[in-house]
């Protein structure tokens, strides 16, 4: 699909028509997350908090620390 900046006050924008928020399942007010990538390929992606369990989220974080312990050491 093929689409042009345009400009929306003193920003630029793109103006997503309803079929393609359709296709994205995306409605006005939602929240995206954004990514540029090398070669400046830019991805939208429905942004989620719900996907995130902060019990999980916990549990890893201390597994990554107890992991890396040494190297935060010496980085503190």
């Amino acid at each position: 699909m093929i689409k042009t900046i345009t400009k929306i006050g003193n920003s630029r924008g793109l103006i997503f028509d309803s079929a393609l928020l359709q296709l994205a399942r995306l409605k006005e007010g939602d929240q995206v997350d954004i990514e540029v990538h090398a070669g400046g390929t830019i991805t939208i992606a429905p942004f989620d908090r719900d996907d995130i369990d902060p019990d999980e989220a916990g549990e890893a974080s201390a597994e990554i620390i107890a992991g890396n312990s040494e190297l935060l050491r010496r980085l503190s």
